[in-house]
């Protein structure tokens, strides 16, 4: 066999593929980042992690490489800008961030500080979030743009954006919200900037597209949009009218779906501005998707496109239409968040142990022993020999099967049920090593291995830092920080430390056509070993919960610095939700919680019970606890 090499790592994980040039394998065998996409400045991750430690940071911890962030708000905006200088389109790009991808305030005042050059604005889609951007985003050149239901207090919040000269675009998304704009505006004496958005035919496709279509939950049908345009022309207000608005979901893994969706869009902007209507601005909403497995292809977790194809099918589409119709061709705006924060933040978490059927226990032959026992230590034995492994493991499941039921017989003891499952385990490992070597492997063998193979504890909560991974089967790129010159030689899938069933990760991106498993290196004695979870900065950082109580994880931002050896420096440290912070949460007190335990163990002090001196100790344990991070201790 050829020695392995970190090439074989690449193509293994497909880190070429999902990691859109921002992450590598350097010749240490350590995965390294690019902040810049392909660019000569490498940063070790493993570096990263040692550089934690010394700093006190225990896991797991979630590191923001926020170069990436600003990396892809420049990709964005460049590729329209090029794209729109190619086709001679007449309007410019203006597009924003939809906070609702991730709210945290780093990432978001990022962003904010990468797209001031561009006029890259903001979106909000609830009334916190509509606070939150009137703070973050103070520019007169960037749209913000309001989407979601709207309340009084959320109109006078917008409008009170627009009065201090911010371009607000207050967009309808129901037909009630006509008369609600018109009445608060007039009220405040403010002339508001509105967009309609419409429900389109075009449903979109992926794992999104039942909440799009003639049936979804927002937007006007084509007759409530010209009313709406009756409604502010008769109200002296249609002027107002600014934008076109429509979405048709998020993740889209198909580029047709974007063709068929401007294609209709277009039409629509260009029959409101026929009609009299001032639209400046077409926004095709979000949908830009990410590639989440690398196969590049049209299933949920891929995408088809690219960002130049998406960009130019947007642009050719809305020019030719907009040329044909014989009207000006507006600036573009899209609502993209997933596409600019995935790649940005990742889950580093430590392994604290393996998880896998016991073999070690005595199987000796002994006198008297039942004929079951006896029948699975011959299979084992002719294992060997024999030429087919699908005969074996069918007479092996089958002598397991009627073992367990002579057990609840009463026929077997528990120790001949013992050595009985311990050889079973022993015909399966072998088995699942020979079954490896296979260039196709039979389905029966291939569910096999799946179900007995080992489990990497590790240390985290899945649904606290990947959501979408237990909530809707996403899969999320899982790669070794470390070893990655080496071969690894366990396929294995990923516990967590919750004490839930669910708690756990078994869809990976396909490798060998084992998807419920990927390949690890075995564990080495007193040596850490690190995995890291990719594509997290997209909605797992802010959808995660606190199952179990536990909370947010310790957070590391991570900067580029082309002077520093390292190549890098920790700009930031934020420290996770203690275990005070995630009861208070709750509803517990913390201090009565305290109070309440010092109470008892001063009770068992006064009767002799517990030395005064121990009750110290462990009242200040206690107390110590409370203060802790809510995750295993490294």
């Amino acid at each position: 066999m050829k020695n392995w090499t970190t090439k074989d790592s690449l193509d293994l994980y497909k880190i070429d593929k999902w990691g859109e040039g921002y992450f590598s394998v350097n010749s240490k065998g350590n995965l390294s980042v690019n902040p810049e996409s392909k660019k000569s400045l490498s940063i070790d991750i493993n570096e990263v992690i040692e550089e934690m430690k010394e700093q006190g940071v225990t896991f797991p911890v979630v590191i923001r490489f926020h170069d990436i962030l600003r990396s892809r708000v420049k990709q964005i905006n460049k590729t329209f800008r090029s794209v729109i200088e190619e086709a001679e389109y007449e309007g410019r790009y203006q597009g924003v961030y939809p906070i609702k991808v991730n709210q945290m305030r780093e990432v978001v005042e990022e962003i904010v500080d990468a797209g001031k050059i561009y006029d890259y604005g903001l979106e909000a889609g609830s009334k916190p979030e509509l606070l939150a951007v009137l703070s973050m985003n103070d520019s007169k050149k960037c749209l913000t743009i309001l989407n979601g239901y709207k309340d009084d207090e959320y109109m006078r919040l917008a409008l009170l954006g627009n009065k201090v000269g911010r371009k607000m675009i207050i967009v309808i998304e129901k037909f009630s919200e006509i008369e609600k704009i018109i009445r608060i505006s007039k009220e405040l004496n403010v002339q508001p900037l509105v967009g309609l958005r419409g429900k389109m035919s075009v449903a979109g496709c992926g794992r999104w597209a039942g909440s799009t279509g003639e049936r979804a939950k927002f937007g006007l049908s084509v007759s409530e949009m010209i009313q709406a345009v009756e409604i502010f022309t008769k109200n002296d207000m249609i002027d107002s009218i600014k934008l076109f608005h429509f979405h048709i979901g998020s993740q889209i893994p198909e580029i047709r779906s974007f063709k068929e969706a401007v294609s209709e869009g277009g039409r629509i902007y260009a029959k409101l501005v026929q009609m009299g209507v001032p639209l400046e601005y077409f926004d095709v909403g979000g949908g830009l998707g990410v590639d989440y497995d690398g196969t590049r292809s049209n299933n949920e977790s891929s995408t088809n496109y690219n960002f130049t194809e998406y960009v130019s099918d947007i642009v050719y589409s809305l020019k030719q239409i907009c040329d044909l119709e014989g009207v000006t061709h507006p600036h573009i705006v899209t609502e993209s968040g997933r596409a600019i924060t995935a790649h940005h933040s990742c889950v580093v978490t430590n392994v604290i142990d393996k998880i896998e059927a016991a073999n070690d226990f005595n199987t000796k032959k002994e006198t008297g022993e039942h004929i079951f026992v006896s029948n699975m230590r011959e299979i084992e034995a002719e294992l060997y020999e024999r030429h087919s492994l699908q005969e074996s493991f069918n007479d092996a499941a089958k002598l397991k099967e009627d073992a367990l039921n002579a057990f609840k017989l009463g026929i077997l003891s528990l120790s001949e049920r013992a050595k009985i499952e311990t050889i079973f385990n022993k015909i399966n490992l072998f088995i699942e090593n020979e079954t490896s070597k296979l260039e196709i492997i039979p389905e029966e063998l291939q569910i096999l291995t799946n179900d007995n193979s080992p489990k990497y504890l590790c240390n985290f909560s899945v649904f606290q830092s990947a959501a979408d991974s237990w909530a809707i089967g996403q899969v999320l790129p899982v790669v070794p920080i470390t070893r990655l010159n080496e071969e690894p030689t366990v396929n294995c899938s990923i516990a967590d430390i919750t004490c839930d069933s669910d708690g756990k990760i078994d869809r990976f991106i396909e490798i060998n056509g084992q998807e419920s498993t990927f390949p690890v290196h075995d564990l080495k004695k007193d040596e850490d070993y690190y995995l890291g979870i990719f594509l997290t900065g997209a909605y797992q950082d802010v959808m995660g919960d606190m199952h179990n109580l536990f909370g947010r994880l310790n957070e590391v931002h991570v900067f580029k610095d082309e002077e520093d050896p390292s190549g890098f420096y920790i700009e930031e440290i934020i420290k996770g939700q203690s275990c005070s912070k995630v009861l208070s949460t709750m509803q517990y007190n913390p201090k009565y919680m305290a109070y309440s335990v010092k109470k008892v163990i001063d009770r068992e002090i006064s009767r002799g019970k517990i030395p005064a001196r121990m009750g110290v100790k462990l009242v200040d344990f206690y107390e110590d606890c409370l203060k802790g991070y809510t995750y295993l201790k490294n």
